[in-house]
């Protein structure tokens, strides 16, 4: 996402938050001065807005919408950690009341910066996330940070390298073909413009995929990085589909650390139709950087016991950063410590999508007939429907009686006393998902009292009014 960018009637820049750290920063620097009042959590629920390029999946992704952001404020490292491991059971508690099945992941600090960070998801099918996890240990990782296990490079000596005539073979899967030789002995080129103009190479096997966020950490990618345009890498001297580092210029090349080990590939000649064989790093080409840049792939070992991972999609719900003091620093929020010192604060972010959450929970928690609400969410404890009060007034008082118990008890019921079916309004209360449906009718009060139907199980029983009461004032 980026920066949503514009102009005001005097024409000076203006933006629109993405994120709220650096006016936390500001506000501690007016707020804190001694060790006394630290640690502090501060929080807010804002409205944020990002310009994302491709708004999707109703709730999931949009443009604008609110978080609950909370922010510790410690000494030190020490306290912060403190903080971390609170706020991560915190939300662990909050996502088992919301009825969601989280799975927390390690993740990418991104442009948050800091040390560590962890993502809370609840796997989807539809989730713009892969996660990467063990079944046979406790593994979770953001496939974009998973680091696995690489498989053994034959070692041999390098032969000379030689050019062959490939004609379109402009994919590894057709140039393995065409040479009889498998993917896992071919280089494959990717090519990226990082946000301050330099070209990227990024070398990988050809049995692999390119990592775009371990990429960027890499280069240290200054405002992102996108996909290079034809133009672009022909500028440098390499030819898409064909391309290679090999006489290219002007380009920063980053080598995988299997394709460091590994020798006489099939690399691209740089020459619409042509390849060469027999390609080396260090003889063939020289690496500005050699870092693990591909993705984790399905079956591959987990890093903590060997048994292979799966991959699952996930939506992130919740976040938590260890921040540390790159925003006090700028800043310039410190404390006056016991020793008399000035000292930066020390920095946590954490955050919930309250968007998000509400499609998570509707996606986990429905039927054909509609949304099934847990307790504790539920827009209001219960639905109540009152049929036949205009030809039975006892149907109306019982139902005025239910609605005034139940603001008693300080809890919110949404009451349908439309001139509508009962069809219509049975229909309508499964849709909208209430916890209990609370039916007071002609029908209801011969039987003994009001009909209760549980929206979870679609248990129905007839009860007496205490009964309803004492439910009311417990839901």
């Amino acid at each position: 996402p980026e920066l949503t960018r514009f102009k005001d009637r005097n024409g000076r820049d203006m933006v629109l938050a993405m994120t709220h750290e650096e006016v936390v920063g500001i506000l501690l620097a007016d707020i804190v001065s001694s060790w006394r009042q630290l640690p502090m959590m501060v929080y807010h629920f804002q409205t944020k807005w990002r310009d994302e390029p491709r708004a999707r999946g109703g709730l999931i992704r949009v443009r604008e919408f609110v978080m609950k952001d909370a922010y510790s404020c410690d000494r030190d490292q020490a306290g912060l950690d403190a903080s971390y491991d609170a706020q991560h059971g915190a939300y662990l508690r909050i996502f088992k009341r919301l009825g969601l099945d989280v799975v927390v992941v390690a993740s990418d600090v991104g442009i948050m910066g800091g040390s560590q960070a962890h993502e809370f998801m609840v796997l989807n099918p539809a989730g713009e996330d892969v996660l990467v996890l063990c079944e046979a240990c406790d593994y979770a990782a953001n496939r974009q940070v998973a680091v696995m296990p690489k498989p053994a490079a034959p070692e041999e000596a390098a032969l000379p390298r030689e050019e062959v005539a490939t004609p379109g073979t402009t994919t590894i899967a057709s140039l393995a073909a065409f040479l009889g030789v498998g993917p896992e002995r071919t280089a494959k080129a990717a090519f990226f413009k990082t946000g301050d103009g330099r070209l990227v190479t990024a070398i990988v096997r050809g049995d692999f995929e390119v990592n775009e966020t371990k990429l960027g950490n890499a280069v240290k990618a200054v405002g992102g990085m996108r996909p290079a345009t034809v133009e672009e890498i022909k500028a440098a001297g390499m030819e898409p589909g064909y391309g290679s580092p090999i006489g290219a210029k002007a380009t920063v090349v980053v080598v995988d650390d299997l394709v460091a080990r590994s020798a006489n590939l099939v690399a691209g000649a740089n020459r619409e139709g042509f390849h060469y064989r027999n390609v080396n790093v260090g003889r063939d080409f020289t690496a500005d950087v050699t870092a693990d840049i591909t993705n984790a792939q399905e079956g591959d070992a987990c890093p903590n016991c060997g048994e292979p991972v799966i991959m699952r999609n996930g939506i992130e719900v919740g976040n938590i950063f260890k921040l540390g003091t790159k925003f006090t620093d700028a800043a310039g929020a410190t404390y006056l410590g016991e020793d008399g010192v000035a000292h930066p604060i020390v920095m946590g972010s954490y955050g919930i999508g309250i968007g998000r959450n509400v499609a998570c929970i509707v996606e986990a928690h429905h039927d054909d007939k509609g949304i099934v609400w847990p307790a504790e969410v539920a827009p209001y404890a219960a639905h109540l429907v009152s049929i036949g009060a205009a030809k039975e007034p006892q149907v109306a008082e019982i139902a005025e009686r239910l609605h005034a118990i139940a603001l008693e008890a300080g809890r919110e019921i949404l009451w349908d006393d439309r001139d509508e079916s009962p069809g219509v309004k049975f229909t309508d209360a499964e849709l909208l998902g209430m916890p209990w449906v609370l039916t007071v009718s002609p029908r209801s009060l011969v039987a003994g009292g009001v009909e209760v139907t549980e929206r979870a199980t679609g248990e129905r029983s007839t009860r007496s009014l205490d009964d309803v009461e004492a439910l009311l004032r417990g839901a």
